[in-house]
């Protein structure tokens, strides 16, 4: 069964992954062949800037082509159908990192958004989870990230590949770690959220470091290329 705030360790982010939207990946054959990326790709690519909007202000983020190219084309496709725009920050801890992309609010819960397959972790090959960075969250399995996303409030080194796998980072705050450290802050508690089982099923279930006030991420978008 999928929750909303999975821990199969002390430090293991979960995300609840859907399964009828298709995006960039397949879920099958290689990575080249499953995710439309080569290792050869990385030199050719150049780095993207997202702007991302919050109900607390506006946090901009570098992306990392060059390091992560799986996971960076898999972010852009869900930013460019619109996949973030109203989500929430569902999962706050202060000490640790935020956590959204995955939830809206309807009716007065966090409800979980379907999604494509799971991508390739890229965490072998990429930076360090450092403070600012951001990075794809997951189940257990190492190649279950979605489009859910986590920003690192701190440095976490017990995130980094080989340790439970990894977490693949993918980008990094450039603007806004104010509005960032501003999130981290905010009053957490338990909330009823409907999540999917593995059949696609919505479940309830009462869920810890919820935002007692839904903090809003309004829209991701690319910057324009300068």
């Amino acid at each position: 069964m999928k929750t909303l705030l999975c821990f199969f360790g002390a430090l293991l982010l979960a995300s609840c992954k859907g399964g009828s939207d298709n995006d960039s990946s397949n879920g099958s054959g290689s990575s080249s062949d499953r995710d439309g990326v080569t290792k050869s790709d990385r030199k050719n690519q150049s780095a993207d800037v997202v702007i991302i909007e919050t109900s607390l202000g506006t946090i901009r983020a570098e992306l990392h082509p060059a390091s992560a190219p799986i996971t960076v084309q898999n972010f852009l496709s869900y930013v460019d159908k619109g996949h973030y725009d109203g989500t929430i920050f569902h999962r706050v801890m202060s000490d640790f990192m935020i956590q959204g992309g995955g939830f809206r609010m309807a009716d007065g819960f966090p409800k979980e958004l379907e999604t494509g397959s799971g991508i390739t972790n890229e965490s072998a090959d990429a930076q360090k989870n450092s403070r600012g960075t951001l990075a794809m969250a997951r189940t257990n399995d190492p190649n279950s990230a979605t489009a859910q996303f986590f920003i690192n409030v701190k440095d976490n080194p017990n995130l980094d590949y080989p340790s439970m796998g990894g977490y693949a980072v993918f980008g990094e705050v450039v603007e806004g770690m104010d509005v960032v450290d501003a999130i981290k802050m905010v009053e957490t508690g338990q909330q009823i959220a409907l999540s999917l089982d593995p059949k696609n099923r919505y479940i309830t279930g009462e869920f810890s470091d919820v935002p007692v006030e839904p903090v809003t991420i309004q829209s991701i978008k690319r910057a324009p290329k300068q």
